[in-house]
């Protein structure tokens, strides 16, 4: 396996990814979008998760596919993304068919900033514009680290981030992960170690490896007393799934999270899985596929936390430093 041309999930064809930030709120939204329609699967494993139109991805819900992802910061009130989003796609003609209407769908979950330095103190939800913006800004390259989603994101003890890796497996196949990184717990040990560090292709987070200090015994840094927190993530492929079977890829996928961050789904975090198929490759082993695919996934998922933390950049107001100012540019 290695690394797609660009190491983003819009290496699957077909995909692209918008960023929209507030600099003065620090926050952001990240939306997924399609060419099409694409089959999407959810899985959760944090305490504390925040969701729209979610139980319409089980595989038994008469909606099989969706129009956009959307991730976004703002704990409750970025639920509101998703509604700039689907406005956005109407606008375009694009949704659901009923009777001469269009509904885009638009799953979303959020996460928890709103302590993070940054002014609240809004007279309007923004999330709703930010959303839009979001959507007429995406494209097949996109910013990593302090935008969109990842804009406000913290850790226990850095700045966290907004990351995405990929993979093109031996079959062609290939997976991308795109994730906001904003934890109860940490993605680095010791002297600024990345725990995904095993997982890491190319130094595309440094290329520090792993180092002393390494005790998974150890008790956790957590930012517990805040409870600011949760890891959002979508995992991507062009493989042919179904629901059931993107509901599985994304159970895989939590695998990564785990690796990568310390410790990871916890009754604080809303840790949560998007899982998307495009259908562009079928599978050629139904039996051996899925765990290539599920592999592929996790490995995706712990690189792209790891990068989102490495690429975040400082600002005026932060509480907490990011990964270079204390550690260098690795």
């Amino acid at each position: 396996m290695r690394p797609g041309e660009r190491n983003l999930i819009t290496d699957v064809a077909g995909l692209v990814v918008g960023n929209a930030s507030d600099t003065k709120i620090k926050t952001g939204v990240t939306v997924l979008l399609g060419e099409r329609p694409f089959v999407a699967g959810l899985h959760v494993m944090g305490g504390a998760p925040g969701t729209r139109e979610s139980d319409l991805l089980a595989p038994d819900k008469l909606v099989q596919e969706v129009d956009a992802l959307v991730l976004s910061g703002g704990s409750a009130f970025g639920l509101d993304a998703a509604s700039g989003v689907a406005d956005g796609l109407r606008a375009e003609g694009r949704g659901f068919a009923v009777e001469g209407q269009r509904v885009p769908i638009v799953p979303g979950a959020i996460l928890f900033d709103l302590l993070n330095g940054g002014d609240k103190d809004w007279a309007e939800n923004p999330y709703k514009r930010l959303g839009r913006a979001a959507l007429a800004g995406a494209g097949e390259d996109f910013a990593l680290g302090s935008a969109g989603a990842g804009a406000g994101a913290t850790l226990a003890d850095l700045k966290g981030g907004l990351g995405s890796a990929s993979l093109v497996l031996e079959s062609g196949v290939r997976v991308g992960a795109l994730v906001a990184v904003n934890a109860v717990g940490s993605a680095t040990y010791g002297d600024g170690f990345f725990w995904a560090a095993p997982w890491e292709m190319g130094g595309e987070f440094g290329g520090r490896g792993s180092g002393p200090g390494f005790d998974p015994a150890a008790a956790p840094v957590t930012k517990l007393g805040a409870r600011q927190a949760t890891t959002i993530a979508i995992v991507a492929t062009d493989a042919a799934l179904d629901q059931a079977q993107a509901t599985r890829l994304a159970v895989a996928a939590h695998d990564g999270m785990a690796r990568a961050i310390v410790p990871s789904h916890t009754p604080y975090d809303g840790d949560l899985v998007f899982a998307v198929s495009t259908g562009a490759r079928a599978l050629t082993d139904p039996a051996r596929d899925p765990l290539a695919l599920g592999h592929a996934a996790a490995v995706c998922l712990s690189r792209a936390i790891a990068r989102g933390v490495y690429a975040a950049s400082p600002a005026p107001g932060d509480l907490l430093p990011c990964w270079r100012e204390k550690f260098g540019a690795g």
